[in-house]
C-alpha cells in the first residue's frame, strides 16, 4: 500500500499520529513504555538469530525486524508528539551530538556528557 512513498522523519510522524488511539490521560507513558516493550522483541528477535542461525540473518528475518522497527518507531513518533517535538528535530540533534563526539574524538566510551 506504501511501497514506493518517500516519506520524510515530519510525514511519517504526523501520518502515524491518525492511529495513535489511546487516552490522552496516557500520553508519554503509553508510548514510552510501549518503546520499551517492542525494542525488547527486536531484541529477542536478534537473540533468536544468534542462538538458531548462528548470526545468519535470512530475507524472512530481515522482513520480521522490519515490522518491530517500524513499531518502534511508531512509538518513539507518538513519543515525539506527546512532547511537542517533531522527529526531525530529534535526528538533526542526534546527528550534530554524534557528529561532535566524533570530532572530539570521545565517540566511544560511556557517558552522556562526554
Amino acid at each position: 500500500m506504501w511501497k514506493g512513498l518517500i516519506l520524510d522523519f515530519n510525514s511519517y510522524q504526523e501520518k502515524s499520529r491518525s492511529t495513535a488511539i489511546y487516552n490522552s490521560k496516557y500520553a508519554v507513558m503509553y508510548p514510552a513504555m510501549g518503546l520499551g516493550g517492542e525494542a525488547g522483541e527486536v531484541l529477542n528477535k536478534v537473540k533468536k538469530l544468534y542462538r538458531d542461525q548462528d548470526g545468519v540473518i535470512l530475507d524472512e528475518d530481515r522482513f520480521t525486524l522490519i515490522a518491530e522497527l517500524g513499531d518502534c518507531l511508531w512509538y518513539i513518533a507518538q513519543l515525539a508528539s506527546d512532547l511537542g517535538i517533531q522527529l526531525d528535530t530529534i535526528a538533526h540533534t542526534n546527528l550534530y551530538k554524534l557528529q561532535d563526539r566524533k570530532e572530539r574524538n570521545v565517540i566511544q566510551g560511556s557517558g552522556d556528557d562526554r
